[in-house]
């Protein structure tokens, strides 16, 4: 296939890029490089899949790797609707995997105008861009934050979710709407994936396991909030990468049983589905630091803090469609993951600490 994956210098996005190279296809990047958070890094994950450092990286131009020659990479903005028509009208796509959004949920509360062009206004032009030019599959990232003020665990995806508490998960909503009318309307296959709390190397330095890892190191507290009794579905980014790649090759069709008077969150008469990925084990956040404690053999100053605004106390996967769908579910350890994990910030940042057995 020849596949545009957008947000391809993000942390899913660089390893869905690898696995797609590697696996024969006719890849595309497209990524922004905003300075949301540290751009070494997504620099840094560029230079892995051959294209060349940042300083020369120019808006608008597009770059052949000099490792994959199945790979090219355009740095540009999704909410360049012009410039996104141009790409989709000379490329030719075959498959969307639209990975790009300003991630985050409590950045949402300070700066709610990133979320609205990225995630609103950057996705409609996808959408329209893949209405113009006959794309057979789009496949989008939405996200655990939909479930919002839901109680029943497991999270499934035949709940409803329109009880949101962020601007970020109403956004992630917002487009799984949208995707739908244009599945509706315009016959387009599109896929939303929920994705559950993704950690491992290359991960966002936003997230917790980057944030504990680095604090932890220099000696600094953490903050820990909900007083540590949040409960989260970690999910290790090979599993989260497995089951895009699956997904991306089987098409949404339509759910024939589908009914108006009973309708189901999770398919559509349209071709149109979603689907979680999580690991469907939730782990409570004091254990998760724990375990980077005893692999470091350090042990972290805390400063226990209430539930943040916007945050929810808990999330855990269903994934039972995953698997009936796809025969496939997440299996990585938090264990195995966090390792993982820790050995790649040792050696990206250069740190004289080896790691424990546990």
């Amino acid at each position: 296939m020849k596949v545009l994956i957008t947000g391809s210098a993000g942390f899913i996005g660089y390893h869905l890029a690898k696995r797609m190279i590697a696996d024969g296809h006719d890849v595309f990047g497209l990524d922004s490089i905003n300075d949301y958070y540290d751009i070494n890094v997504k620099y840094g994950r560029l230079e892995r899949t051959g294209i060349m450092p940042g300083s020369e990286i120019s808006y608008g131009e597009m770059y052949t790797s000099g490792v994959h020659p199945n790979y090219k990479f355009i740095k540009l903005n999704l909410e360049d609707k012009e410039s996104l028509e141009r790409l989709f009208k000379n490329e030719k796509f075959d498959a969307v995997c639209n990975l790009a959004a300003q991630a985050g949920v409590r950045y949402s509360l300070t700066n709610p105008d990133a979320y609205i062009n990225s995630n609103i206004t950057g996705f409609m032009n996808v959408l329209e861009a893949c209405r113009h030019n006959d794309i057979k599959h789009l496949v989008y990232a939405s996200s655990s934050s939909v479930y919002g003020m839901n109680a029943v665990y497991p999270f499934s995806i035949h709940h409803n979710v329109d009880h949101p508490v962020s601007l970020y998960a109403a956004t992630k909503k917002a487009n799984e709407l949208m995707a739908h009318c244009y599945s509706h309307l315009y016959r387009i296959p599109t896929t939303g994936l929920r994705f559950f709390t993704v950690y491992g190397p290359w991960g966002r330095p936003d997230m917790a396991l980057f944030l504990f890892t680095k604090a932890i190191i220099e000696g600094r507290p953490i903050d820990v909030f909900n007083n540590g009794e949040m409960r989260r579905d970690f999910t290790y980014i090979g599993d989260i990468v497995e089951g895009l790649v699956r997904v991306i090759n089987k098409p949404a069709t339509s759910n024939p049983e589908w009914s108006g008077i009973e309708p189901d969150p999770g398919t559509s008469v349209a071709p149109y589905r979603i689907y979680n990925i999580g690991s469907n084990r939730p782990v409570r956040l004091m254990d998760f630091i724990q375990t980077i404690e005893k692999y470091l053999g350090i042990e972290a100053k805390k400063n226990f803090l209430p539930l943040q605004q916007g945050d929810v106390p808990a999330s855990h996967a269903d994934v039972q469609d995953l698997i009936t769908d796809f025969g496939y579910s997440p299996e990585t350890t938090v264990e195995l993951g966090i390792r993982k994990f820790l050995e790649w910030y040792i050696e990206f940042y250069k740190i004289k600490i080896k790691l424990r057995d546990i």
